[in-house]
């Protein structure tokens, strides 16, 4: 009995994996930290392929997380040749994220070259985005060349709004009357304005750089601070692993990007594990109240991501920072971006078949 999908979510320095069964339930997850010494297809071969071994014949479907899916992909999407083409292309868009994925769907369709290969994309949810949102204030050239804001947690975000919906719906709330932000903080970190479960606003822009300040990344900074860099001779890669590896909390702190040890030290009096924390704040409060104009008003603040759902100090400081907001409730729901992968896919299949049938009953 094939019932279960098998869903791969590749981060820059993790492999996480699922089995979900057609109920939605797991029938096994792990998740394995990539060391710098390790091998990501040796890990692949060696930790991931022993365990799936025995129920490769329950699986139906691989479903595959992709960070990026640019301006074409709003729906996870069965993998062709063509499409594994154009996602090498989306590569710049995403460079810690989309190759570890590729590498993923090549070691899949290796292991088990007879199961359908799904993408699931962090950007699809943010599809949504008007015009005034999505569109850097540039010249109509480089705006034609795909210089846009696309948002990204996309999946995880998508999986926050239908949780917090089923709950106001269970309270006799009229769903379509929710705003609500989705605020994912871990290693990555970004907001969603979220109404009538669609978004309507999000931090990340056209790549995971924009908005919050995350663990190693920079979150928004003056443009014109880059310009200056350069003129004093920084080249490409130093202000790309500038940015992307060595800002954010552990750029503030000068120690780690772990937020529990930035916290532990701060406790302690620690000055610059002090500031990360302000600084982490502060970004986190300007961007929550960018949300809620957005939303015209917000309802509900759900706490999402390894952050989001276990810093209980953080949880206390929003809701005293955010008394302002006497309405709003805060809740904190756990990620599940393997089960809202597998929901996404199967959802989607079930829709591409339903549409096939039409058209044959309809010749």
């Amino acid at each position: 009995m094939k019932d279960l999908a098998l869903v791969i979510n590749l981060g820059s320095s993790s492999l996480k994996a699922a089995l979900v069964d057609s109920t939605g339930a797991f029938n096994w997850h792990g998740d394995h930290r990539i060391t710098a010494d390790e091998n990501l297809s040796e890990v692949l071969q060696s930790w991931l392929e022993p365990t799936l071994e025995p129920l490769r014949e329950r699986i139906e479907l691989i479903a595959h997380r992709m960070v990026h899916g640019g301006e074409h992909f709003t729906a996870p999407t069965l993998i062709t040749t063509d499409l594994e083409d154009t996602l090498q292309s989306l590569v710049p868009l995403a460079p810690l994220h989309n190759p570890p994925a590729l590498k993923g769907l090549e070691w899949a369709r290796c292991w088990a070259p007879d199961k359908p290969q799904w993408a699931c994309f962090d950007t699809a949810f943010h599809s949504t985005l008007t015009a005034a949102v999505s569109t850097y204030a540039l010249p109509a050239e480089l705006r034609q060349r795909g210089f846009r804001r696309f948002g990204f947690h996309g999946i995880n975000h998508q999986h926050v709004a239908e949780v917090v919906a089923a709950q106001w719906k269970s309270k006799g709330h009229h769903h379509g009357h929710l705003r609500l932000i989705s605020a994912h903080l871990g290693a990555g970190a970004s907001l969603a304005a979220i109404q009538n479960s669609r978004c309507i606003d999000t931090t990340m822009g056209y790549t995971p750089l924009e908005g919050l300040v995350m663990a190693t990344r920079s979150g928004s900074i003056d443009p014109g601070l880059m310009l200056e860099l350069m003129r004093q001779g920084w080249d490409l890669a130093q202000l790309s692993d500038l940015l992307q590896k060595q800002a954010g909390l552990k750029g503030l702190s000068g120690f780690s990007d772990d937020m529990q040890e930035i916290r532990q030290k701060a406790s302690q009096g620690h000055s610059t594990a002090q500031l990360a924390l302000a600084v982490f704040r502060h970004r986190l409060l300007q961007l929550i109240g960018a949300m809620a104009a957005s939303l015209r008003g917000v309802d509900v603040l759900a706490l999402t991501g390894g952050i989001g759902e276990h810093d209980k100090a953080l949880l206390s400081e929003l809701q005293d920072d955010l008394e302002w907001l006497p309405q709003l409730k805060i809740v904190v729901v756990p990620a599940d971006e393997e089960g809202m992968m597998a929901r996404l896919c199967r959802r989607q299949s079930a829709e591409e078949n339903n549409q096939l049938r039409s058209g044959k009953s309809g010749v």
